[in-house]
């Protein structure tokens, strides 16, 4: 099967239960008030699945190591950390909690505003000699310190407060601002029209780092616009939807299974189509044939966790 068959056959998928999602149910009567709330959900879902599928997929690219994904870096210890200060400073009734907008914008500009600092200073203190390999351990090291901070804080706090801070803990598509939504899409387009821009320079990153600069590439410098452009994507997933840990990790090696191609222009698009297939349908089973009695993103963490397992068995074997 050409890999053109197989976009179509995705595309199919994601059509299918975009539709299943928004357009069932409706008639004359209810449509306008469906709309307002299927839409955005949809939207969220799409925005999410886009963002950290192609993130994760450049990511393991400059990394050259297919068991690691953007949240390696720390960013859903620090969005939970985000939340549990704000709590615990302000309370859980603070505007900066209850207000979607400020929330949002608070988050993201920690998270982003992270990573830059952590670039900056580790690029700038390397004298032109970067390992990614120690930015990346220098990520674990910060994230474990954002999760044991937030752990402490978490049995201070009052139970109700608890309760608050806990929705933040898992993704949900079910209470999206959709606000929010519609002002995630422009950045979302612009940084993924930015990495289309570097994926032929991404393609030869496949022949290592000694091999592409001999063929001219300055990966120093990609290396950096790349863990900034992942870094502002899984900001605004993050904050929009919440932390999904393995949903990343799944996505971009299912689809360097299913595809067999170098080429990171068919492999951005076919990781989206991917992950919104998987999502999009996870929702509707979850929501139509559960009836809600899990959530989706637990059921991403167990299935996410089983195959990084087998990726490290099988890593390990060879």
């Amino acid at each position: 099967m050409s890999d053109a068959m197989k976009l179509t056959g995705l595309a199919v998928i994601t059509v299918l239960f975009t539709f299943l999602f928004i357009g069932v149910g409706l008639d004359a009567s209810n449509y306008e008030y469906f709309l307002s709330r299927r839409v955005p959900k949809v939207l969220a879902m799409i925005i999410a699945s886009i963002a950290i599928a192609q993130s994760s997929l450049v990511f393991q690219t400059i990394t050259h190591n297919r068991i690691l994904t953007p949240s390696i870096m720390g960013f859903d210890a620090l969005y939970l950390l985000t939340q549990v200060l704000v709590v615990v400073i302000f309370g859980g009734f603070s505007v900066l909690l209850l207000n979607p907008f400020i929330n949002f914008a608070l988050s993201v500009s920690i998270m982003v505003g992270f990573s830059l600092l952590l670039f900056g200073f580790y690029f700038a203190s390397n004298n032109g000699k970067s390992n990614v390999i120690t930015l990346l351990l220098l990520g674990v090291i910060f994230g474990q310190l954002f999760d044991n901070v937030s752990s402490f804080f978490m049995m201070l706090v009052d139970p109700n407060d608890f309760l608050t801070i806990q929705a933040s803990m898992f993704a949900s598509f079910n209470n999206v601002n959709q606000e929010l939504v519609y002002l995630c899409v422009v950045p979302l387009l612009v940084v993924s029209a930015l990495l289309f821009k570097l994926a032929p320079v991404l393609d030869v990153f496949w022949l290592d780092n000694d091999n592409a600069i001999s063929l001219g590439v300055d990966t120093r410098r990609v290396t950096k616009q790349v863990l900034i452009l992942v870094a502002i994507m899984i900001s605004l997933s993050t904050a929009l939807v919440g932390p999904v840990m393995f949903f990343g990790l799944l996505v971009a090696n299912l689809t360097k299974e299913f595809f067999h191609t170098y080429r990171h222009k068919t492999l951005l698009i076919a990781s989206s189509l991917m992950a919104m297939s998987m999502l999009l349908s996870g929702q509707w089973i979850i929501e139509n044939v559960f009836s809600f009695s899990t959530t989706l993103s637990v059921v991403i963490n167990f299935v996410g966790g089983l195959y990084f397992l087998s990726l490290l068995v099988r890593q390990k074997i060879q």
